[in-house]
């Protein structure tokens, strides 16, 4: 063995904050927690929906969100810790009222994904994986948010802002800040980024028809197809 050691370029990325003990996890939320566990034939699949309701009200994943779902799933802290601090979606630090997440990959960032991040970085006052003081924005970097056909993307808790430029950037940011309404390009209204997460957990919002759910450019296909008289060989058909 070498004298060389592993250099992590991460050194935070999987650490869940445990000296923050602070939680907002009542009985409420346990019931809630045990309703999901209750969903799934296997109790410990519902791992990753609780997680998403751990952080609708805590607005992270706390040690005590790990603890109530080890207890719940009746499985360790550390299995649950595994899995927490596996994906990306689940923040170990207190994320913002609006998360923020820009797009840099491939497509994105030839239409802009990098300069555009740049821009939201020094508007915000923030690098990736920070919160503005004042808890108003928290920022990422995204990898990929499967809507290259419209680069470059943002997505303000996980819902669509397509076509983005510096200047549309800084007016949504503008307009976030100041309480206004705001909607997504292809989706509903913007709430906040826990009630966002209370609906990935599984507990609807009734809003899941709420504008747009397809654009332009990703129906375009069929458009031409349309108008051409164009369609799908029947499976009969198809030898």
């Amino acid at each position: 063995m070498s004298g060389h050691e592993f250099q992590s370029f991460f050194p935070d990325s999987g650490e869940v904050d445990m000296t923050d003990t602070s939680t907002s996890i009542d009985e409420a939320t346990m019931a809630e927690l045990r309703d999901l566990a209750g969903r799934y034939p296997q109790a410990r699949s519902a791992l990753l929906p609780m997680l998403h309701l751990v952080q609708s009200v805590d607005g992270r994943i706390s040690p005590a969100g790990i603890e109530a779902c080890a207890d719940v799933l009746g499985i360790s802290t550390a299995q649950v810790s595994g899995v927490a601090t596996f994906y990306t979606m689940y923040r170990r630090r207190p994320g913002g009222k609006h998360h923020v997440g820009v797009c840099t990959t491939a497509l994105c960032a030839v239409m802009g994904g990098d300069t555009l991040l740049e821009k939201v970085s020094a508007k915000l006052g923030i690098e990736p994986d920070e919160t503005t003081a004042d808890g108003t924005f928290s920022l990422e970097r995204i990898e990929c948010n499967a809507a290259c056909d419209f680069a470059p993307v943002m997505m303000v808790n996980w819902e669509f802002m397509d076509n983005m430029t510096p200047a549309k950037a800084d007016k949504l940011i503008d307009d976030l800040a100041a309480g206004k309404d705001v909607s997504s390009t292809r989706g509903a209204k913007i709430t906040s980024w826990r009630e966002a997460e209370r609906v990935l957990a599984g507990f609807t919002d009734g809003r899941a028809d709420e504008g747009p759910s397809a654009g332009e450019a990703s129906l375009l296909g069929k458009s031409i197809a349309d108008a051409n008289g164009w369609a799908a060989p029947k499976p009969e058909d198809a030898k």
